[in-house]
Order: C-alpha cells, then structure tokens, then sequence
C-alpha cells in the first residue's frame, strides 16, 4: 500500500484520544523537576521527546531544544529550556543519563544531538521506535502516526500549525503543552503495546572501545 492509499485509510480512523491537559506538569522550579525525576525513575521505561523552535531563514540552524518532554502512561513533564534552566538541569541529566531506565520516541536522532550540543548530557538507553519497530520489507522508518494507526486503530492528530510554533515562548498555549506531552506518550503507549504483542528489543550494542593514540615513529608489531 502506497503512501497516499494508507493516509487515506488513516482518515477513516476514530481520533486518539490523547493525554488530558490535567495531567500535563509543567516544571518551573528545582523542587517540580525533583519531584518529576522522582516520579520518571520509578517507571523501567518512559516516553521521550523535544521540541525546538522552528527556523525560517535558509542557512539557519537551530539553537533548540527549547522544550524536552517526559511521560508514564498517566502522566506527562515537560521542561522548558529558557532561563531557568540551570535550576532544572540536575533532573534533566539524572533522567536522561539514567541506566536503569529506557526512554522511548519517534525519530529521536536530532533529539539526542540537540541535547548532547546545547545541555551537555549524554542521554543513555536511547530506543528510536522508527527503527526499532521496523518489519522486514519496510521501506521507511514508521512515524507516530502510522504506529497509532497499525497498533490502536486509531488517528493521531500532528497539526502542523501547533509543531511549528514558538517553543520558546516565555508562556506556552494549552495546545502546545497537549501536543508536546502527547509526543512523548504516545511512543510509550506504542512501545508497550508491541511489546504486549511478544516482541522483544535486541539487546544494546557494547560500546566501543576507545582507541589507544598511535606514538610518532612507533612500529605496530606483526602477527605471528
């Protein structure tokens, strides 16, 4: 089924009901970031994402993430990246760095270079479900979207008008905390349900080791 035929499908679908906006934390202050990384560590997985303000000159990167989003299945954190930040970032780094704990999205790639480039944490026990999720014969990574669609029969609503707002805004609209803590959510509502369904991660790959740096003049010594 082409891409056209399967958007199609996904419009017929009964809309996914999301996250409540009750149940969206927003974290302002080193105490709400505690009390969210106390809550996000007690769960074995968690969802994960960020947003970053979007860019509308050729040429120019972005300075993001301005928002970086956490959720259970009840429950959703978000901390924004703004000037508060230096109170927030103990949690930030003990969640992310966290060993213990898997944090699972859509596309996290840029997420995780973001993070590694503007907060200086190294985020650990990373799962990309648009690989992870992938079948044999699959042309392309699956989104949230196809996944709400392939597990829960049902359409999740990514308004572009919302995604492309300012996320660096010193106070965010209703619907933007909606659609950043149903980013993270729903990933891990996805990962649950596949794994319901049997399927199993294949284990993290060992790191490599570092490289021994090579002394001017010396001689590798041959085999044998």
């Amino acid at each position: 089924m082409d891409r056209g035929a399967t958007a199609a499908a996904e419009a017929d679908l009964p809309p996914y009901p999301g996250i409540a906006l009750a149940d969206v934390h927003l974290v302002r202050t080193a105490a709400q970031a505690q009390a969210a990384q106390a809550a996000l560590l007690a769960h074995a997985a968690i969802g994960f994402d960020t947003e970053s303000k979007p860019t509308f000159v050729k040429g120019q990167s972005s300075d993001g993430p301005h928002l970086v989003q956490f959720a259970t299945d009840e429950a959703a954190w978000l901390f924004p990246v703004g000037p508060d930040i230096a109170a927030l970032l103990p949690a930030l780094k003990a969640i992310l760095e966290a060993e213990h704990v898997l944090k699972v999205g859509f596309g996290l790639s840029d997420d995780v270079k973001r993070v590694r480039a503007k907060l200086g944490i190294e985020p650990a026990r990373i799962v990309d479900l648009s690989v992870a999720l992938r079948v044999p014969g699959q042309k392309h990574d699956l989104g949230a979207k196809s996944a709400v669609a392939k597990y829960f029969g049902q359409k999740l609503h990514k308004s572009k008008k919302i995604s492309t707002t300012n996320w660096a805004a010193p106070r965010l609209a209703d619907k933007q905390l909606l659609y950043a803590a149903d980013d993270a959510q729903v990933a891990l509502r996805v990962y649950h349900h596949w794994l319901a369904q049997g399927n199993v991660l294949p284990p993290p790959k060992a790191p490599r080791p570092p490289r021994r740096p090579r002394t001017a003049g010396a001689v590798t010594p041959s085999e044998g």
